[in-house]
């Protein structure tokens, strides 16, 4: 009788196949960011993922019951990171909400893929809840209250989720070697009109052409503060 072994084992019965990697929530998210770092990625694909971390796409299911929760943490530890980031003095509100900001538009726009998401997602996961505890806390401190301070809270979340996600879109779209928090123009190319049909335009076209992405972002959290900063004067 032969005592060859059998396809796929050595002698002593070990397999001669590697055993695929051991996955956990912590190992997918990462590779998650990681992929959506890579120059040209505009989305993520579960199977993009799986190849990624050399495992079978369906194993990421066992972690995240879908596409959307998957997508949910990813974003979820982007907003954690940018909290992480807030560092000013609580007692100086106007730069922690600056900080914030900052955080975000530069880790959307690192990870277009995920920052994207920001306009369509809620997480309620930990990093989400920080930072909304963070804005609350930051316009209290500017002496704001009940409706006041629940508007201007919701104000400054949509302003910087929409925005730091459409800067995001546009730059991953573009592609290019861009540093994340160097700025872009606004506007693609020159703005052609003419003169006869829009003269507004026309009279203000080279300063139109020379707005950048991040400055007026972060013109629309000045303006903000500044309204937070007139509700609590009364």
């Amino acid at each position: 009788m032969s005592t060859a072994a059998s396809p796929g084992r050595r002698g002593g019965g070990e397999r001669t196949s590697e055993a695929r990697p051991r996955l956990d929530r912590e190992r997918i998210i990462a590779a998650g960011l990681a992929l959506a770092a890579t120059p040209g990625t505009t989305s993520i694909s579960v199977r993009d993922l799986g190849e990624r971390l050399g495992a079978d796409p369906t194993a990421i299911y066992r972690h995240f019951r879908s596409k959307e929760h998957l997508m949910q943490a990813l974003l979820d530890e982007l907003i954690g990171r940018s909290v992480a980031e807030v560092t000013a003095d609580p007692a100086d509100w106007r730069e922690r909400i600056r900080q914030l900001a900052r955080a975000t538009l530069r880790l959307f726009v690192h990870y277009p893929a995920v920052g994207v998401e920001a306009t369509v997602l809620t997480t309620h996961g930990p990093g989400e809840l920080d930072a909304v505890e963070v804005m609350l806390d930051a316009f209290s401190r500017a002496g704001l209250e009940g409706d006041d301070l629940v508007r201007h809270y919701a104000l400054l979340a949509s302003h910087v989720l929409s925005s730091a996600a459409g800067i995001a879109r546009a730059r991953g779209e573009r592609g290019g070697t861009r540093a994340d928090d160097d700025p872009s123009p606004w506007f693609e190319g020159p703005l052609l009109a003419d003169p006869r049909r829009y003269p507004r335009i026309a009279s203000v076209s080279t300063r139109l052409v020379e707005l950048e992405d991040r400055d007026l972002f972060m013109l629309g959290v000045d303006a903000v503060i500044r309204s937070a900063e007139h509700a609590a004067r009364g």
